[in-house]
C-alpha cells in the first residue's frame, strides 16, 4: 500500500530533484528593456530525505536573467550550507548552536555587494554573483565575527543610510531577542539585546525614519510540538515594542494588541513626532485555517495605545512595496491573494492596494495558475514611481512554470510578458530583483 506524500511535499509543494542551467528562454509579450539583472527566489526544496514541514527543507534559489529585452538565463541551484553538506545541527543538545547550521530557505537579499541567502535560525549565506558562477555557495557570514546570533530573514534597508536593519531571536534562555545594524559598507556596528519576557517567533518587523517596531506576539517556543517547535498561547500577550533609531540602547515602549500573528509587515512610516502608522498581513491566530488579512495599527505613542483597522476581507500573503520606501509612506503595495472563500492557503492572484485612497486593482492568473510573492522592480529612479511586479506562476494544468511580468500601475490589463521556464518552480517563499549595479 502506498502512503500519499504529507501535503507540503505534494503537488507544486514537491521538491525538485536537481540544477538546472539553461538559456535563450523563449518568451511571449515584450520584457521590459531597461530590466537589465536577475530576478531571484528562495523557499524550500529537500535534497536527500522528506522534510517534516514545509518551512524545514533545504533552501533552493531559483533565477531568472533579464538583459536586452530577453530572457537570457536560468538557473537553479541548492544552498551549500554545513547542514547540506555534512549534516551539521544547529543545536547540540547541551546549550550550543552552531548558526553556520541551518537551511538558508526563505529569502535572498543583497547589501554591500553581497548577495546573502537568509533563514531566521542561523547566519546567513554568501551566493556568488560573478557571471557564469551566479548562485554557487561562497559560506556562511558572519559580518567578520561579530554577529553572535541568528539573522532574520527580513531584513530592512534604510532607503537614506543604506544601512541594513535587522535582529536576531530565539535561544533557551534570556536575551531572546536581539537589535543590530550593519552600515551601508556592511560592517556591524551595533547589537542591542531587547528585553522581552519569552523566545517567541519572530518572523518580521517594522522599520521607519525614526523607530524599529518589533512583534512580539503569542506563538511561543516549545519543544514537545511536532514540525516546528512552537504553539499558539494567547495568554502570552502580544506587544509592539518601539526603539528609537536616534536612541538604540534607549528604553523600548511595549504597546498591548489583541493577540494575533503576522508573519509579514508590508510597511511602516512615522506620521509626525508621536504616531507611527503599520501595514501588515495580520492572522486572528497561528496554526488554523484563517487566512491573513490587511491591517493598519496606528501607534500613539503619547497615550501608549494602538488602533487597530483591518483594511480588507480578503485573503492576502507576501505583501510588498518599492523597497527604496522602506520606512517612508508608500501610497502603493502589494499583496497576493487567495483564489477564494475556503480555498486554502495557495494564491491565485495579485493585488495592488492605494493606501491612500482606500482602494485596489487585481489580476487572476485564472483556474490553475498559481503566483508566488511579486517584487517591484522599478523603471526609474523615482521611488515610489513606475515599475513592474515580477513572479513565478504555476500552471497546474501542465505542471510547468513562468515567469511573469506586470506593470504595476495597471496590474488589471495583465502580464506584458511571460517567460517560459525549463522546469517547475516549486512553491516558495521570498525574492528580489537584483538590478546589476550601475557602472
Amino acid at each position: 500500500m502506498t502512503t500519499a506524500p504529507a501535503p507540503h511535499l505534494a503537488g507544486n509543494f514537491a521538491p525538485v530533484l536537481d540544477e538546472l542551467t539553461a538559456h535563450d528562454l523563449p518568451v511571449t509579450g515584450a520584457i521590459p528593456p531597461e530590466l537589465t539583472g536577475w530576478y531571484l527566489r528562495n523557499g524550500p526544496n529537500p535534497h536527500a530525505a522528506a522534510s517534516a514541514h514545509w518551512f524545514l527543507g533545504d533552501g533552493m534559489v531559483h533565477g531568472v536573467r533579464l538583459e536586452g529585452g530577453r530572457a537570457t538565463a536560468y538557473r537553479n541551484r541548492w544552498v551549500r550550507t554545513s547542514t547540506f553538506t555534512d549534516g551539521a545541527q544547529l543545536y547540540d543538545g547541551k546549550g550550543g548552536f552552531d548558526r553556520t547550521a541551518g537551511l538558508a530557505n526563505t529569502h535572498v537579499v543583497r547589501h554591500a555587494g553581497r548577495t546573502l541567502a537568509l533563514v531566521e535560525s542561523s547566519f546567513p549565506y554568501v551566493l556568488d554573483h560573478r557571471p557564469g558562477h551566479e548562485l554557487e555557495t561562497l559560506g556562511p557570514y558572519d559580518f567578520g565575527g561579530r554577529l553572535t546570533t541568528a539573522m532574520t530573514a527580513h531584513p530592512k534597508t534604510c532607503p537614506t543610510t543604506g544601512e541594513l536593519h535587522f535582529f536576531g531571536y530565539g535561544g533557551l534562555r534570556p536575551p531572546y531577542l536581539t537589535y543590530h545594524r550593519a552600515d551601508a559598507a556592511g560592517e556591524l556596528v551595533l547589537s542591542r539585546p531587547i528585553d522581552v519576557p519569552g523566545h517567541t517567533m519572530m518572523h518580521d518587523f517594522h522599520l521607519t525614519d525614526a523607530h524599529v517596531v518589533f512583534m512580539d506576539l503569542p506563538v511561543v517556543f516549545d519543544h514537545t510540538t511536532p514540525g516546528l517547535p512552537y504553539r499558539w498561547d494567547p495568554e502570552y500577550g502580544a506587544h509592539l515594542c518601539v526603539l528609537r533609531r536616534d536612541d538604540p540602547f534607549g528604553p523600548v515602549r511595549r504597546l498591548p494588541i489583541d493577540p494575533c500573528y503576522v508573519f509579514h509587515a508590508l510597511n511602516a512610516h512615522d506620521d509626525g513626532d508621536d504616531r507611527i502608522v503599520l501595514h501588515v498581513s495580520r492572522y486572528a491566530s497561528y496554526g488554523g485555517p484563517a487566512p491573513a488579512h490587511l491591517w493598519r495599527w496606528t501607534l500613539d505613542l503619547s497615550t501608549g495605545t494602538v488602533r487597530e483597522e483591518q483594511l480588507d476581507d480578503r485573503d492576502c500573503e507576501f505583501p510588498r512595496i518599492d523597497d527604496r520606501l522602506a520606512g517612508r509612506p508608500a501610497r502603493f503595495g502589494h499583496a497576493t491573494a487567495a483564489e477564494g472563500p475556503g480555498s486554502g492557503p495557495v494564491p491565485g492572484a495579485l493585488i495592488r492596494y492605494d493606501l491612500e485612497a482606500g482602494t485596489s486593482e487585481r489580476y487572476d492568473f485564472g483556474p490553475g495558475r498559481t503566483p508566488g510573492e511579486a517584487a517591484f522592480a522599478p523603471a526609474d529612479d523615482t521611488p515610489g514611481g513606475p515599475g513592474w511586479l515580477v513572479t513565478y506562476v504555476h500552471d497546474a494544468a501542465t505542471d510547468t512554470s513562468d515567469l511573469v511580468i506586470l506593470n504595476a500601475e495597471e496590474i488589471s490589463a495583465g502580464p506584458v510578458a511571460t517567460v517560459r521556464l525549463p522546469r517547475r518552480v516549486p512553491y516558495g517563499f521570498h525574492g528580489n530583483w537584483l538590478p546589476d549595479p550601475a557602472c
